[in-house]
């Protein structure tokens, strides 16, 4: 099985990637934000196109998974956990 073609139920579009920025919080907890894509090509580089350049200079490579995969309605109706804001309630930003 070659590197472009990998199992990620993609098909024969090759392996896509997301770029992920570890972003220290005040807690101690790590945030991982998105901040680019990548996309394999047929001699097995990959090309990496920066939405945003971090000021850490950190970056991962990352797989797309399946739930990357998902469409973004649905990824937004799957339950995460977090408590649902409610009407008149301020926005932390």
């Amino acid at each position: 099985m070659s590197f472009a073609t990998a199992g990620n139920g993609i098909g024969n579009k090759g392996r896509m990637f997301k770029v992920l920025c570890p972003i220290e919080r005040k807690d101690g907890a790590t945030h991982w934000m998105r901040i680019g894509s990548g996309f394999a090509n047929k001699d097995q580089s990959v090309n990496i196109y920066l939405d945003v350049l971090p000021a850490n200079l950190k970056l991962q490579l990352r797989e797309l998974d399946e739930e990357d995969l998902q469409p973004r309605a649905r990824r937004a109706s799957a339950p995460t956990g977090d408590a649902p804001v409610r009407q008149g309630e301020a926005l932390p930003f």
